[in-house]
């Protein structure tokens, strides 16, 4: 599994509401494990992001991911109103941090991007599965969120290749990276694997030492660092099953014991994989 399909497989939407803004207005929401998928249907915006600044300007269809991880505010040009759609998704705990952990803040498609097209196409679908759900509601608005965020990642990154780089996340830049993109399309693909440095290395065709400098400057963790993290996600989604037991989750992620596997899951999660796994229980009977 490509790292791409291995995030939206992470990715769970727990609930969804509808928004719909006109006018010469401001909108501010407060940090949480959500997203909003929208556009600007009518007029043009400002959207300031919080932690770091930033002002993006929006025109008439545009669609946008913002991601939570901080308030932002939306703004109507002067004397212009603006109408903006979307909805507002809602992750669970675990595998939203996810893409507030790897994504940009704010993935921004032009109306006149090849990809914008796919991205209203998606909204609208959503929102009508919104308005009028039916049975397989859940499932299909699960479906075109993954087709909306994944037109949003390729529209974004065929803007930062026209030479704005530094707009994209770093997680991001190393996909595309010839020998970084190979090291963790392999680590994804074989998550279960007894992977070391040495071995990444070998598949980014690359020296040790100079694959793991890399990857520190680029990503920002170490390569094992990066691979329990998402073992753990990967355990999470297992553990979801209650008919598995925990020696196969662990096994399944590249542990040869429950014992490390226990102690790796509480150390990044915060939680024994039993505790998990209850908590999880309970959201889903409420």
């Amino acid at each position: 599994m490509d790292p791409i399909s291995d995030l939206l497989t992470a990715i769970r939407v727990a609930d969804y509401a509808l928004f719909d803004s006109t006018g010469s207005w401001g909108f501010a929401e407060e940090p949480g494990m959500h997203a909003y998928l929208g556009m600007v249907s009518r007029g043009g915006a400002w959207l300031d992001i919080e932690a770091p600044r930033q002002r993006v300007a929006f025109a008439p269809g545009d669609c946008f991911l913002i991601l939570s991880a901080a308030a932002h505010r939306w703004r109507g040009n002067a004397g212009e109103p603006a109408t903006i759609t979307g909805v507002r998704l809602t992750f669970d705990n675990l595998n939203g941090t996810l893409l507030a952990d790897l994504m940009p803040k704010v993935l921004h498609a032009r109306a006149d991007q090849i990809h914008s097209a796919e991205m209203r196409t998606a909204l609208e679908l959503i929102a009508s599965e919104a308005v009028a759900p039916g049975p397989g509601s859940e499932a299909a608005i699960q479906r075109l969120t993954d087709i909306f965020l994944i037109h949003a990642i390729r529209a974004h990154l065929e803007s930062s290749h026209g030479g704005n780089e530094d707009a994209a996340s770093a997680w991001l830049r190393a996909l595309v990276d010839p020998q970084l993109g190979a090291a963790l399309k392999a680590m994804h693909e074989r998550i279960e694997h007894p992977w070391t440095v040495m071995t990444l290395a070998s598949a980014a065709g690359m020296s040790r030492s100079a694959f793991a400098m890399r990857f520190k400057v680029l990503i920002g963790e170490a390569p094992l660092e990066y691979l329990t993290r998402w073992r753990m996600h990967k355990a999470g989604r297992l553990l979801r099953d209650d008919t598995r037991k925990l020696l196969e989750v662990a096994i399944s992620v590249g542990y040869d014991s429950d014992g490390a596997f226990h102690k790796a899951f509480k150390r990044v999660v915060g939680v024994t994989p039993g505790e998990y796994r209850r908590t999880w229980s309970r959201e889903i009977r409420a």
